[in-house]
């Protein structure tokens, strides 16, 4: 058996008994292996004969480390927010969807029907919503999003272009990242928070999110993605415009650095593909134009269907409407959702992606009764999570992100740093009165001056 197979079943024995004693074990193993995907590498091979469902091993025995350390969760007095009885809401509109609606034909015999794999996301993502709930989880969260976008972008390095289809990465990571559009959307939407993570950290975290930034745009470089461009370019307008005047300037030096780095590390491909983002319509290249051919083609659906055509259908029925684009995805998820959930499915997915911007700003002003050192770091974080919301749902104007895991994550962060904000203000209060002092004194000292802060 390959080293590497013996050191990944070690770890995975690390994360399967650790969640047990501490649920957030899990929940950062379960984020490590969605991101890598090791049981796709070459190494795997030696494990697979052995018939552990690892993601599924992990879930559970997290599930039952919450049941175990109930008490030392620290959700607040509320099992389930606003935000997360809409989650539920909409799960519960797609399993109406899939029960009302035909069945889906012929494309989900080997992966999960949507309607499967939205419950086990959810289900995930209130169980992220309930174990990360302190400062010292939130930053681990963080920093292993960060490294998971690391070995993705060391992956993407280290492919092969022979391994390329149509002279673009493909295939890297994990079940999610198959297609080389939705992996180029995850890095977009990861690079803020990484982001936050360099200006927030001492030198050695400055250095490994310096690496796993650039590695991360190697990779969207590699993968020709234009949807990446459209979600770093709203996340770009969205830096500026949500930042504090007096940082503004600094914001947008360090966006053309950014931008400098990422001309750099460009190549002809990927800039001429990138050009065609802004070309008129008698220049557009067939994939462009079939986008909007397609979503013309929904109105139709819509109009024809308000309930929408069922969860997962999309495919089977938009060639009743333009015969040419017959079993083609929509490229779109807002499309997507509104043709397969109906009127109500995409007002209930704008219902959350509302809720949770809305939880982030009360996240921010609930934090500002905290000392200044607590107020400024959730203030950042704060700003990385509403600058990767932005990239992600541009990025969705143009791919398929519905049933994607990581735009749930992105969606359900918001909840978490509410509840890390509660935690922290209990956490003051309770402090004695010396070191509620002493807290004080030192969170008035002056921030380094290379720092800025939003």
């Amino acid at each position: 058996m390959p080293l590497k197979s013996i050191l990944f079943l070690g770890a995975f024995a690390v994360v399967v008994v650790g969640a047990l004693f501490c649920p957030v074990i899990g929940i950062l193993g379960y984020v490590l292996h969605y991101s890598t995907g090791p049981e796709r590498m070459w190494w795997a091979g030696a494990i697979r004969g052995l018939g552990i469902r690892y993601v599924y091993t992990i879930v559970i025995v997290t599930a039952v480390g919450m049941a175990l350390h109930f008490r030392q969760l620290r959700f607040g007095e509320r099992f389930f927010t606003r935000h997360e009885k809409l989650l539920i809401v909409f799960t519960g509109i797609i399993w109406l969807s899939a029960v009302l609606s035909p069945p889906t034909v012929g494309r989900y015999t080997v992966l999960d029907h949507p309607s499967v794999k939205f419950t086990k996301v959810i289900v995930f993502v209130l169980m992220l919503t309930h174990v990360i709930t302190t400062r010292k989880r939130l930053d681990w969260l963080l920093w292993f999003l960060a490294i998971g976008t690391l070995i993705l972008g060391w992956q993407a390095y280290n492919t092969p272009y022979g391994q390329f289809v149509r002279g673009r990465l493909e295939q890297v990571g994990g079940p999610d990242f198959v297609e080389s559009n939705v992996l180029a959307a995850y890095l977009a939407c990861m690079l803020p928070m990484i982001g936050v993570l360099f200006i927030q950290s001492r030198w050695p975290g400055k250095l490994l999110s310096l690496a796993a930034g650039v590695l991360a745009t190697n990779a969207i470089v590699l993968t020709r993605s234009r949807t990446a461009l459209l979600g770093l370019g709203a996340a770009s307008v969205a830096a500026i415009a949500l930042a504090p005047s007096r940082h503004r300037p600094k914001i947008g030096i360090l966006l053309c650095i950014a931008l400098l780095g990422g001309l750099y590390l460009s190549d002809p491909q990927f800039i001429e593909r990138a050009g065609s983002v802004v070309e008129p319509e008698e220049e557009r290249d067939t994939s462009a134009q079939g986008r909007i051919e397609i979503w013309k083609a929904s109105l139709d659906l819509l109009k024809a269907n308000p309930l929408g055509v069922g969860v997962g259908n999309f495919h089977q029925s938009i060639g009743r409407y333009n015969p040419a684009y017959e079993g083609r995805d929509s490229h779109n998820t807002f499309v997507r959702c509104y043709s397969e959930l109906g009127v109500q499915g995409i007002a209930a997915f704008l219902a959350v992606i509302v809720s949770a911007l809305l939880v982030l700003r009360r996240a921010a002003r609930q934090a500002r009764d905290l000392p200044t050192e607590q107020r400024e770091w959730i203030t950042y974080i704060c700003y990385g999570v509403a600058l990767s919301i932005t990239a992600i749902l541009a990025c969705g104007i143009t791919i398929t992100l519905l049933y994607v895991e990581a735009l749930w994550w992105i969606l359900g962060l918001p909840v978490c740093l509410e509840r890390v904000v509660a935690n922290l203000k209990e956490e003051t209060v309770s402090l004695p009165l010396q070191d509620t002092a002493t807290l004080s004194v030192r969170s008035t000292a002056p921030p380094p001056k290379a720092l800025a802060r939003p």
